[in-house]
């Protein structure tokens, strides 16, 4: 974190991702400090939202306003499934999204990739409640680089859903929210399977929402956005993107939840809901409109893509015929006719 981020016991998330906008925090006390081999990670105790995670000086989560969005992100893909079984979370060392996916019962494996081992136990140390099931015996840890894991051979078509809690496009998580990325997680999904990302604030990052509507609406059936509100991030909301694969059981849309919370077990969520999940869906006009035109233009482009295969296949045809022509003349000319070689 830079020094100037923290002025007269106060801590302000000063960044050129949201310019002119900072949340401020009064700080108790330091609790962590440590730079690893990707990143800068500090722990501090806030005088009203309890423990406070920061990595390059952006804030991850609070422990007073995590549940908005570890649950969201979490619950959104897996209750649109209608039998996840096995699944993936890439990035998330803090804990929060195994916490929740560890309480749906027809989940069998949890795999998650996280690259910095330091967050992981900063995360055990100081954000206890949150990092309450990585002793889960469904779960299994790789430390790496999430967009490598992702392209190996061995996860193809393995997971029902992918869960990326990514931190912002910069540093080590840019990859993350690029095409080649988003391919081969959807070559890692089973026919109908869900991925959910961390996609930005719609107050503050439309081109990113936008593109990655784009880009994603040219490999999966459907993608979809979707919105929570978390005091602690930029602007106080953050948004998912759902992206859901053709095939299987599942429907293509992310917006109505295959399966209900089950009576009895409402207070297992602290934020989500069955009616909260639907609602989550439902955006302000500007977005709505958004995501319509990256969904039209990637339609559009795929359409001219087509139209220039097409056309370049029907130039291809047209000169395999013209050289088949020639080949056949100029066998003509060197050798003799049957009939000639009958006389």
């Amino acid at each position: 974190m830079a020094a100037n981020l923290i002025q007269n016991g106060w801590f302000s998330e000063i960044n050129e991702q949201w310019p002119g906008v900072a949340l401020s925090l009064e700080i108790e006390e330091m609790l962590y400090d440590e730079k690893s081999k990707y990143q800068h990670i500090q722990v501090f105790k806030s005088k009203t939202f309890g423990n406070v995670l920061i990595l390059d000086g952006v804030v991850q989560l609070t422990t007073r306003d995590e549940c908005a969005y570890q649950e969201m992100i979490a619950h959104l893909p897996l209750f649109s499934h209608p039998n996840p079984e096995n699944v993936l979370i890439i990035g998330g060392g803090d804990g929060g999204v195994i916490r929740e996916v560890v309480k749906h019962s027809t989940v069998k494996h949890i795999t998650i990739c996280e690259i910095d081992q330091l967050v992981i136990e900063a995360g055990k140390k100081y954000f206890p409640s949150v990092a309450s099931a990585w002793d889960d015996e469904r779960v299994t840890l790789v430390c790496g680089d999430a967009n490598d894991y992702i392209q190996k051979a061995e996860v193809e078509g393995k997971f029902d859903v992918i869960i990326t809690d990514s931190s912002d496009p910069v540093g080590p998580a840019k990859a993350l929210f690029e095409s080649p990325f988003y391919v081969a997680m959807d070559k890692a999904l089973k026919a109908g399977g869900k991925i959910c990302t961390q996609a930005e604030s719609m107050w503050l990052h439309l081109d990113i929402i936008k593109k990655l509507v784009n880009f994603t609406s040219r490999t999966f059936k459907n993608c979809e956005y979707a919105t929570t509100s978390i005091p602690t991030y930029p602007c106080g909301q953050i948004g998912f993107l759902l992206c859901s694969k053709a095939g299987g059981k599942s429907k293509n849309s992310c917006a109505t939840p295959a399966r209900r919370v089950k009576r009895g077990e409402e207070d297992n969520f602290k934020y989500y809901t069955s009616e909260l999940h639907s609602a989550a869906f439902v955006l302000p006009g500007f977005v709505t409109k958004a995501v319509a035109d990256a969904k039209a233009e990637a339609d559009a482009e795929f359409k001219e893509f087509t139209k220039a295969q097409k056309a370049a296949n029907g130039k291809k045809h047209k000169a395999d015929e013209t050289e088949s022509k020639e080949d056949a003349a100029a066998e003509s000319v060197a050798s003799p006719s049957k009939k000639a070689k009958a006389s």
